[in-house]
């Protein structure tokens, strides 16, 4: 056995799920839950609810589990809970051997606020483009109006004054 092997113990596994900073979920074949890490309490803002033995759906708001067992087992997903103010990806896959099922939950709500962000700027930015381009063509529609204008009086002047050399011509 190389030297850098580490005798995984059930006792380290449990202190990895409960260190890790994902959420993990654990249900049965009927999607009720049996295992909550700390890090899903905080992320789904239930510290202190009694999460266990509920149906996931209901504390997640979400059918993931029910979708990812209908599927086989396996199931990868993007969603929003609103009710707990967090945005999430989640990877759910049987546990080998046991008739249960494991989500693993990272916290993606940052990174959607930023997203919104930019789809507001650009939102914003588009605006505020179509509002310049609206005030350059009114702006070239006027200017373009006093030039017919200016163009018209010289013109009916220039007449007026070829009129008036005509007549004096045949004095």
């Amino acid at each position: 056995m190389p030297e850098n092997d580490l005798l995984f113990t059930t006792d380290h596994a449990m202190a990895v799920l409960e260190q890790t900073p994902n959420g993990v979920l654990v249900v049965d074949k009927k999607t009720i839950i049996r295992y909550v890490n700390p890090s899903f309490y905080d992320m789904f803002h239930c510290v202190g609810e009694t999460v266990s033995g509920q149906p996931a759906a209901k504390v997640l708001h979400s059918d993931c589990f029910e979708r990812a067992i209908a599927s086989g087992g396996r199931l990868t997903a993007k969603e929003t809970a609103s009710e707990h103010g967090v945005s999430f990806r989640a990877g759910i896959f049987p546990v080998e051997g046991q008739d249960l099922y494991c989500g693993i939950f990272v916290d993606i709500s940052e990174e959607e606020r930023a997203r919104q962000r930019l789809r507001d700027l650009s939102a914003s930015t588009l605006e505020r483009a179509q509002e310049v381009i609206s005030r350059q063509m009114q702006a070239a529609q006027e200017i373009a109006h006093l030039l017919g204008e200016s163009t018209a009086e010289t013109k009916v002047l220039l007449v007026k004054l070829m009129s008036l050399f005509k007549e004096k011509g045949r004095l």
